[in-house]
């Protein structure tokens, strides 16, 4: 029997999932002068560049944008970050990533950030699973979604229309 594709988000939907994302994003941050926007390379990294361009839109936050690369595969192997450390340490980043499925992405990218001294570490995905083997939550999400374990999310961000769908 042939996979079908069901459509999660279209292109006018995630548009408004990364306007209202960067919104909490600002709330949570009102106070600081500075944040990080962290993406995980590759679709987490697009959407944290499209969060930051509403960011830049809304606030007046000096907002960085620094490229998380992590193994997938591997996540135990060395992170790699487009910043230094000092350019992060003692200020707010927001980690980003497409989906949130098992967590272990996520969680990995997080216990980077954790080797230096930070005012706040917060998490966002446009798509949240409900299948994670780790102990990790996204504080900002576009969708919350119930699939099964043999169900696939794929998010296209890369070219117009993004969409976001499952098979």
């Amino acid at each position: 029997m042939a996979l079908t594709k069901k459509t999660i988000l279209s292109h006018k939907e995630i548009e408004h999932k990364i306007k209202r994302i960067a919104y909490q994003i600002y709330e949570c941050n009102v106070d600081e002068t500075e944040i990080i926007i962290a993406g995980i390379e590759s679709n987490g990294y697009i959407l944290a560049r499209k969060i930051k361009q509403q960011l830049d839109k809304i606030s007046d936050i000096e907002s960085t944008l620094c490229k998380v690369i992590i193994d997938k595969a591997a996540p135990t192997n060395p992170i790699k970050t487009s910043i230094e450390k000092d350019d992060y340490s003692e200020k707010s980043i927001v980690l980003i990533d497409d989906v949130l499925n098992s967590g272990s992405t996520l969680i990995y990218g997080i216990k980077h950030f954790l080797d230096v001294s930070l005012k706040q570490f917060k998490t966002a995905v446009l798509v949240n699973r409900n299948h994670k083997k780790f102990p990790v939550k996204a504080d900002f999400k576009g969708i919350s979604l119930s699939t099964s374990l043999f169900e696939h999310v794929h998010v296209n961000l890369s070219k117009q229309p993004y969409e976001a769908y499952l098979d």
